[in-house]
C-alpha cells in the first residue's frame, strides 16, 4: 500500500473521503495535472495513468521514484536531521551552477529530506526559485521510508509523468477519460493566499483558462472533477449547464505561517 510520499500545501489527504464519495465509477484514462503530493491518486491507485505539475523538483521527484527507488532511498538515507546540514542541503540551490551539476536522484532525495525536515511540512522557494523554508527541529522526522518508496515505485510504472502547464493534458484527453483537478486555491482573503511551491503564480487569468479546459474536456465526452475554495468567484465561474458545485468541509493542517489550523469549506464540482 503506498501513500504520498511528500507533505504538500492544499494536500487533499484531508478531503479524500468527499472526493472519493464523488469519484466517476468507471473512466478510461487518469489524468491529474497539478498532481502535488498526489493523495488521490495515491488511494485510486489508477492502471493507466498521466500525471503532470509545473514544479520541476516534485516531477523529477516522482520520476526517480519511479525509475531509480534504490538508488534514492541509498541517497535519502545519507541526510541528517540537524540545522547546519540542513541548510548547507537548502543552499545549493543557491548556485545555479553547483545545482546543475546534481543528479536527478541528489535533486530528488534533497527535495524529500527538506520537505520532511523543513518548518511545517511546507515547499516554498522565493522569486528566484530559490527554495527558502526554515528547519523545522523535529526529533525524529521520518523522511526515508523504503517500503512506502517502492510501493510508489511500483504504482509510477503505469504512469507517464511531464512537467510544464496544465493544458499539456489537452492533446491528450480521449472520450471517458477521467481528470481531477486540483489547482492553487482561489484565495478567500487578501492575505490567504500560498502559491509559493513554484515561483510562478496562479491568477485570474489562469483561473479562467482551466475553466476553459473543463469546457473543453466536458464538450469532448470526458470526465472531470475539481477542486477550489468557497469563493464567489468559483461559484460564479463554474457556473455551467451540467457542472455540479457541491460543497465540503476540510481540516487544513499546514499552511505558510504554521498557523490557520481548522476546518475550511472547499467546493468539489465535478460534470456528471
Amino acid at each position: 500500500m503506498c501513500k504520498p510520499i511528500i507533505k504538500w500545501v492544499g494536500g487533499k489527504r484531508q478531503l479524500i473521503n468527499e472526493l472519493i464519495k464523488r469519484m466517476l465509477k468507471k473512466y478510461n484514462r487518469y489524468f491529474e495535472p497539478f498532481i502535488g503530493g498526489g493523495a488521490l491518486f495515491f488511494e485510486l491507485k489508477p492502471k493507466n495513468a498521466f500525471i503532470n505539475d509545473y514544479n520541476q523538483e516534485l516531477t523529477n521527484l516522482y520520476t526517480v521514484v519511479r525509475d531509480c527507488s534504490s538508488e534514492l532511498i541509498n541517497d535519502i538515507s545519507k541526510h541528517k536531521n540537524e540545522a547546519d546540514y540542513y541548510y548547507e542541503v537548502r543552499a545549493l540551490d543557491r548556485d545555479v551552477n553547483q545545482f546543475k551539476k546534481l543528479t536527478n536522484i541528489e535533486r530528488a532525495s534533497r527535495f524529500v529530506f527538506l520537505n520532511k525536515t523543513g518548518f511545517n511540512g511546507l515547499y516554498r522557494v522565493n522569486s528566484k526559485g530559490q527554495y527558502n523554508v526554515p528547519f523545522g527541529r523535529y526529533k525524529n522526522p521520518n523522511y526515508c521510508d523504503p517500503e512506502n518508496i517502492k510501493a510508489c515505485s511500483d504504482l509510477l510504472k503505469n504512469t507517464e509523468i511531464s512537467n510544464g502547464d496544465f493544458d499539456i493534458i489537452k492533446h491528450k484527453i480521449q472520450k471517458d477519460d477521467f481528470v481531477y483537478f486540483d489547482p492553487p486555491y482561489v484565495p478567500l482573503t487578501a492575505t490567504s493566499s500560498f502559491t509559493g511551491y513554484t515561483h510562478k503564480g496562479f491568477d485570474e487569468d489562469m483561473q479562467f483558462r482551466l475553466r476553459d479546459l473543463c469546457d473543453y474536456i466536458h464538450n469532448k465526452g470526458a470526465y472531470f472533477m475539481l477542486s477550489n475554495s468557497s469563493a464567489d468567484f468559483i461559484y460564479e465561474l463554474y457556473d455551467v449547464d451540467g457542472y455540479t458545485i457541491h460543497e465540503a468541509e476540510a481540516n487544513r493542517n499546514i499552511n505558510s505561517k504554521g498557523n490557520g489550523r481548522g476546518k475550511v469549506k472547499e467546493v468539489i464540482i465535478i460534470n456528471y
